[in-house]
């Protein structure tokens, strides 16, 4: 019998990655479907998976719905990849991002430990925790600093799985996932921005580029590459915590530099700067290392900077040709 996969935040980046990987390895994939904002399935349209995906109604802050959809399904092993996941918002919501990012994991393990503490499960927790940089280089064991709102639940989210694993046995692990894009990242985040105004400038359908911080350096990743990893890391006799990274960090003006340099362009004529679009705290660099999961899991990234970049600009290329309007959303529980 094939085995079964539910995932929350299906409608987001990774879940949509992470779907259509385990429909690939001939999963039962199942959906936790989250009705907070409009055209919810565009990104698993995108992969053209939409269709082959079991949903359920039901939010990560209403416990009740998640243990209806775990009885419902009977499910090997639960991926929780839902949060309020767009850091700027959590200054501005930080209760909801809390109740949802925060609380909603624990509602996710409460429910797995009541109903069958045998399903496997995933966190995604986030390089955002280490926030304030404690170590040059961050691994499983640097010290978290988290510097927003996002970093603050999530790590608490994080402890949590750590604590139901070590307090009932449960087969519970955590990727700190640092930060990982495609052309399914929402509108919302920098690096989507940028290569939507690359994109729109090349078309002559916009002048200028305005961002915040463009000296704020990330370890920059593909998504696709990222989701294996999850999986893999649920495959594993014993549950454990991951650092998953590239190894390299990027400025953001670097990253507008590649993305600018791919249509022929120079960044520099082309981006302004806002104070507005600052960060109250700021998380100044980025830089994973990956060992761990390279030596336990056999894990490590294989698309390079570069060829994301592109990807993503001739991506939005294509859907401003085809006038596709542009979808934001931060919320995927």
């Amino acid at each position: 019998m094939s085995k079964k996969a539910f995932i929350t935040g299906i409608t987001g980046q990774d879940g949509a990655y992470l779907s259509r990987f385990l429909l690939g390895k001939g999963y039962e994939v199942f959906g936790l479907l989250a009705r907070r904002s409009s055209d919810t399935k565009w990104r698993l349209r995108e992969l053209q998976i939409e269709d082959d995906i079991q949903y359920v109604e039901g939010d990560l802050t209403d416990p009740a719905s998640l243990v209806r959809a775990l009885s419902h399904f009977g499910v090997d092993e639960v991926y929780n990849l839902g949060a309020q996941s767009f850091v700027a918002t959590s200054w501005m919501q930080p209760i909801l991002t809390g109740s949802v990012t925060g609380l909603g994991a624990v509602n996710l393990l409460e429910a797995i430990r009541l109903h069958d503490p045998n399903i496997r499960f995933y966190q995604a927790s986030s390089s955002e925790m280490f926030g304030k940089i404690q170590e040059r280089v961050q691994s499983e064991t640097t010290p978290f600093y988290p510097r927003s709102p996002y970093g603050v639940a999530k790590l608490y989210a994080h402890w949590m799985t750590v604590n139901y694993r070590e307090s009932f046995g449960l087969h519970a692990s955590s990727g700190i996932l640092f930060n990982h894009e495609s052309p399914l990242r929402g509108i919302e985040f920098v690096t989507r921005k940028i290569t939507d105004a690359v994109a729109r400038i090349k078309l002559q359908k916009q002048d200028h580029l305005y961002l915040g911080n463009t000296e704020a350096l990330r370890d920059w990743g593909f998504a696709g590459d990222y989701v294996e990893a999850m999986w893999m890391m649920l495959q594993q006799d014993t549950p454990d915590d991951y650092v998953v990274a590239t190894g390299r960090t990027t400025s953001v003006a670097d990253f507008c530099r590649i993305a600018f340099a791919h249509v022929g362009l120079n960044h520099a004529d082309y981006i302004k700067t806002d104070p507005k679009l600052q960060r109250p705290a700021e998380v100044d660099v980025l830089l994973g290392n990956a060992a761990k999961a390279k030596k336990k899991l056999g894990w490590q990234a294989k698309m390079t900077l570069e060829d994301l970049i592109a990807n993503m600009v001739d991506a939005d290329i294509k859907r401003i040709d085809r006038e596709q309007p542009s979808n934001r959303i931060a919320v995927t529980a």
